[in-house]
């Protein structure tokens, strides 16, 4: 670098502010000293960066050209400074989790609550999404780690903590009712108007794969985004709904709905947490990664 890393931050504030004097002021140093700074750093590099107009300064093409570069580069390093004091500090750190609907509602929220009795000074951020959109999150390190439901598939550098197992069922309304306490084949399937998930979540793969390997291809009535809205539509003899088996417990056990019973149950899956070894958890992740994984040893 031939100038001075010092140079490049008084020409980014310079640049954005517009101003020597709000530079000066943002940078709390006196204007001659920004003034000596941007003369330097275009002596330095040959060419003119600003232009002085009548209230402060504006770029010039060649500052324009060189400003997308600083901006990418100091604010890169700034990110990387904060990052290493959230790690550092867990007095006000933060944790950021990513979780679907499924695994925020019946694994996780027991333990921020818990969490949040312990450090109530840390701030929690919960990224709700299917599972492919936490892996994203993972890989981009925007998150200390994630809940998720299998089946998923990671890179190698994701480690996988399985916590929890669940099942799936299938359920009817009403309407439905001739097929209660049938032992049924997943043929009938084909014969019903079906309510799934949309296709980029786990429970949905884990079900078209189950059905798939027993030569069953349906196409449902009804692709929704939550399994909340399953329960609504199967109670409203819309179809026969699948989900995981938490979200249709409650209107269950009320007799408003049936759970469809079959030859050959689907076997269960797993509520995971998955980290990334090439991101770092800080410190406020790693207390509340002890907690979960305390529950498991």
């Amino acid at each position: 670098m031939s100038s001075s890393l010092e140079y490049y931050k008084v020409f980014y504030y310079v640049a954005t502010l517009g101003s020597i004097t709000l530079a000066s002021e943002k940078l709390c140093i006196s204007q001659p000293a920004v003034s000596q700074a941007v003369r330097q750093l275009e002596q330095s590099l040959d060419c003119q960066l600003f232009m002085r107009m009548s209230k402060g300064v504006k770029l010039t093409r060649e500052g324009e050209f060189l400003f997308d570069y600083v901006k990418s580069g100091l604010e890169s390093i700034w990110h990387g400074e904060n990052m290493l004091r959230r790690m550092r500090d867990l007095e006000t750190g933060e944790v950021r989790i990513g979780a679907s609907d499924m695994t925020l509602q019946f694994y996780l929220l027991p333990y921020l609550e818990k969490f949040h009795e312990l450090y109530p000074g840390i701030k929690v951020t919960v990224s709700n999404g299917p599972t492919p959109e936490t892996l994203r999150f993972l890989y981009e390190g925007k998150i200390d780690f994630g809940v998720v439901s299998t089946p998923f598939e990671a890179r190698n550098e994701v480690k996988s903590t399985s916590v929890k197992e669940v099942r799936n069922v299938f359920i009817a309304g009403e309407k439905f009712k001739h097929l209660e306490g049938k032992k049924l084949s997943y043929d009938i399937l084909k014969e019903l108007p079906c309510i799934f998930l949309e296709k980029n979540t786990s429970t949905r793969t884990f079900m078209d794969q189950f059905l798939k390997e027993r030569e069953v291809e349906v196409e449902p009535e009804f692709e929704l985004s939550t399994s909340d809205m399953i329960v609504q539509f199967a109670m409203r003899n819309l179809g026969i709904g699948c989900v995981m088996s938490g979200f249709a417990q409650m209107e269950l056990e009320k007799g408003n709905l049936i759970e469809l019973q079959f030859k050959e149950p689907m076997p269960g899956r797993q509520f995971a947490i998955i980290t990334d070894s090439k991101t770092p958890i800080s410190p406020a992740g790693k207390k509340i990664l002890k907690l979960m994984i305390d529950d498991i040893s």
